[in-house]
């Protein structure tokens, strides 16, 4: 096989891990492939068969996060990508800290907001351009994606100046935070974002249905840069990891991990990296008013309501993309329905719960707030809590000073950006009118 390039065909038994379309189950493909491809035959997640516990996890635990996180992403990807590559591709990457920062006694923040674009994704898409740029060997590439916030500056940020890569991020006009826009539509060059009047759902349906069409997919090589992607996934179980390993020795298997939930890549990462031997207790997925998976885990019914906006507006998701992947886990027998509980806060108590905070010296945003108010809801007296940070309380400054009645300084990328041109382009929630859209610009 020629390095940088997935072979047509190959011998499965070669690799550490099978990765199957959930959807078709014939459809199977290697890390390359599945990188490349992003999304399997009508519309399947890719997934591994099987995951394979790593060896000795208090070691790990002991290591640093960048050489812990090339261990932890070479035991997933095995022998297909050299191990120089994989250990280049992190050290590039995760350049940035995860600190675990006390809120009070037994509650911690992962804050996941100190990369170029200010938001969790940052792991996942740095992670994956270089992943991508590497494995796509020089052909052309359009990333097709979209964003309900954080996925449009961590992507663009990633992808920006690679030259065979093409970026087209769609985003629901007017609802998500004017700050966060500015991150993802002022780049140019190989980024080109477009606005569609609809919520984000009905965005991710016009990616999706791209993806179905043979002469965009085939036309335009597409592949998808969110958490479908399973190389951005990959990415995001390493930071679990360091979460557990800044808790004292006696606190790492009392851990609970509260995680605002949209797409829900996040809590699907989190659950890989329990599989893979990580001592964490249980986990919670909190949603804001988007409430589809609280309420099917407590009555076993997929019943998505129309999607409600929100201030936790990357949260705004009614039918999550990565929730198969968390139901496989179960159905499979790999994880245990009971380990996971769903909650949905409102509006209410997230502004309580930012207010909460800020009471005790620590100052967050909406999306945290969900899951800290999950958090103090169901903790009990011997569990260490964690909540993720997914990001930076100034890309909601609006938001956080109206709640908080206090002012908010702008970190520089935020500040810089400010003053750019937005390139953007509105279209109408029409995928003809897409379709038209991406061979004007691209071809």
């Amino acid at each position: 096989m020629k390095l940088g390039v997935c072979a047509p065909q190959y011998n499965l038994k070669e690799f550490f891990v099978e990765l199957v379309n959930l959807k078709v189950n014939s459809d199977k493909a290697s890390f390359c492939e599945a990188v490349k491809k992003g999304l399997g035959q009508n519309q399947g997640l890719y997934f591994p068969e099987n995951i394979q516990p790593m060896d000795d996890i208090p070691g790990l635990l002991n290591l640093p996060l960048v050489e812990r996180s090339i261990k932890v992403l070479t035991h997933l990807i095995g022998d297909e990508l050299p191990k120089e590559k994989i250990e280049e591709f992190v050290s590039n990457a995760f350049t940035f800290p995860a600190p675990l920062e006390k809120v009070s006694d037994n509650i911690f923040s992962l804050e996941l907001f100190h990369g170029p674009t200010l938001a969790f994704k940052d792991f996942g898409g740095r992670f994956m351009a270089q992943c991508l740029a590497y494995i796509s060997d020089g052909n052309p590439v359009t990333i097709l994606t979209a964003t309900s916030g954080d996925t449009g500056a961590a992507v663009a940020h990633a992808f920006h100046g690679i030259n065979n890569i093409q970026v087209v991020i769609l985003f629901p006009k007017g609802k998500i935070s004017p700050l966060q826009e500015k991150l993802f539509t002022t780049l140019g060059g190989n980024i080109h974002t477009v606005a569609i009047d609809a919520d984000f759902d009905a965005c991710q349906q016009l990616v999706k249905t791209a993806f179905d069409d043979p002469d965009v997919r085939e036309g335009l090589h597409l592949n998808s840069a969110n958490s479908i992607n399973i190389s951005r996934l990959m990415a995001q179980i390493c930071y679990y990891f360091e979460a557990i390993a800044q808790l004292p020795e006696e606190q790492q298997s009392k851990a609970v991990f509260a995680v605002p939930s949209g797409n829900f890549g996040n809590l699907t990462a989190g659950i890989i990296a329990k599989l893979l031997g990580l001592p964490i207790k249980r986990f919670i997925a909190a949603t804001n008013s988007n409430d589809t998976v609280p309420r099917f885990l407590k009555t076993g019914k997929w019943e998505p309501n129309a999607t409600i906006a929100t201030i936790s507006n990357a949260m705004d998701v009614s039918q999550p993309n990565n929730w198969p992947r968390i139901q496989a886990m179960i159905d499979k027998g790999m994880f245990d329905p009971n380990l996971l509980i769903g909650e949905a806060v409102d509006e209410q108590y997230t502004q309580l719960a930012m207010r909460q905070m800020s009471s005790l010296g620590y100052t967050s945003e909406p999306h945290a707030a969900v899951s800290y108010r999950c958090l103090t809801k169901s903790l009990e007296e011997d569990e260490v809590g964690i909540f993720l940070g997914t990001a930076h309380p100034a890309k909601f400054r609006e938001t956080v000073e109206n709640v908080l009645g206090q002012p908010i300084a702008l970190p520089k990328a935020l500040a810089e950006s400010v003053a750019k041109e937005a390139f953007s382009v509105d279209v109408e929630n029409d995928y003809q009118a897409l379709k038209t859209h991406l061979f004007d610009l691209l071809s």
